[in-house]
């Protein structure tokens, strides 16, 4: 089970940061992902990381914006955002897949249940 948590209201050109958290003692062997949705549009890849943290990959059009990261002793995955913008308003998921991570959401096993992210002056 993975439970987001973070997000909330900022304006253009703000940070947040998103956590996920994960319950039980597998974590580390799962590569993890972020996602997100706004309204009336398909959910769409954001961000990934290997289950060591060795290996991460993001969408172009966060790229340079956020980081992902992840802590397995914690058993939590981040995602710093930093220079925020209008269109990056959506719900925020984070979802779990073993072994390999893909920007592909169908092929992910376990999801998070959103966070609202609402970037607005």
């Amino acid at each position: 089970r993975f439970v987001e948590s973070g997000g909330g209201l900022v304006q253009p050109g703000g940070s947040l940061r998103l956590s996920c958290a994960a319950s039980g003692r597998t974590f580390s062997n799962y590569a993890m992902g972020w996602f997100r949705q706004a309204p009336g549009k398909e959910r769409e890849f954001v961000a990934a990381i290997s289950w060591s943290g060795g290996g991460t990959y993001y969408a172009d059009s966060v790229k340079g914006r956020f980081t992902i990261s992840r802590d397995n002793a914690k058993n939590t995955v981040y995602l710093q955002m930093n220079s925020l913008k209008l269109e990056d308003t959506a719900v925020y998921y984070c979802a779990a897949r073993t072994p390999y991570y893909t920007i592909y959401a169908g092929a992910y096993d376990v999801w998070g249940q959103g966070t609202q992210v609402t970037v607005s002056s």
